[in-house]
């Protein structure tokens, strides 16, 4: 018998202040995220102006941070309009990676702008810091008994769900599936993989991590909303998360043709 536990969310109190795990799990992966994206950028950006993400890095995760949390709470319009000041609230979760993605990129464009840099050789160090803090920050997810799926069929296994923490219609259910921990596991795989793209290829294809990276998250997000049951918002009878996947894995498909033709062209 293997039962994931369900854990408390809160790790301490500060002064009577609850500090949540989310938030200490969430701080460390954008901590180990940014030094792996900074390393690999200065490995195959050796020419170039070195220690860049570091440097910009409040930018960036102030940027990710605020855009994770309002594209959550636009998700939840009902909600937040009734609870204006839990916005500013983000203690115990609620931030969205679509989101962080959508605001990264933009104050990217904006630093790649300022620093003379190459967008997409920028692009494709933090798509490396990213996927690598995905991998840790999904574990957030546990700590709050959030983004689990579909109730498994077995009593044997599972992630134990909080009955208050339940979605609507699964109250009757104690065990189900782990999501959180197969996303984790998948986006590793995908680091790994992206990793390697990025070392082998990055100096000679720019952009092309970047645009894998699109097209991995959005394979991954999308096949695991199949089994989630917490989704934020649904269009008709399907996730929001679902739509944004399909868009970013076709900007993904197209931003790694443009890069190949491109470089194809310049062989010319």
């Amino acid at each position: 018998m293997f039962v994931i536990p369900a854990p408390t969310p809160v790790a301490f109190n500060l002064f009577g202040l609850p500090i949540y795990w989310y938030g200490i799990i969430m701080a460390f992966a954008i901590f180990i995220g940014m030094l792996v994206g900074n390393k690999v950028f200065n490995i195959v950006n050796a020419d170039s102006r070195r220690d860049i993400i570091i440097e910009y890095a409040p930018m960036i995760i102030i940027s990710g941070i605020l855009g994770a949390r309002l594209y959550f709470c636009m998700l939840n319009p009902g909600y937040y309009f009734s609870h204006p000041l839990e916005i500013l609230d983000i203690r115990e979760g609620g931030l969205s990676i679509h989101g962080a993605i959508i605001f990264g990129i933009l104050s990217i464009i904006f630093m790649a702008k300022k620093t003379k840099v190459f967008l997409l050789s920028i692009l494709d160090g933090m798509a490396c810091a990213v996927l690598c803090g995905q991998v840790i920050g999904r574990w957030g997810n546990y700590f709050n008994s959030e983004a689990y799926g579909l109730p498994v069929k077995s009593q044997n296994w599972g992630l134990l769900i909080p009955e208050a923490n339940r979605a609507a219609g699964y109250t009757d259910f104690n065990l189900f599936h782990p999501a959180f921990l197969y996303e984790s596991s998948l986006n590793l795989a995908g680091f790994i993989f992206l990793l390697f793209i990025m070392l082998k290829f990055g100096k000679k294809y720019k952009g092309l991590t970047f645009f894998i990276y699109l097209i991995i998250y959005a394979v991954i997000r999308f096949f695991i909303e199949q089994i989630r049951i917490d989704s934020a918002l649904n269009l008709g009878n399907i996730p929001i998360a679902e739509v944004v996947s399909i868009i970013l894995f076709i900007i993904g498909l197209v931003g790694v043709l443009f890069v190949l033709c491109r470089s194809f062209s310049d062989k010319k």
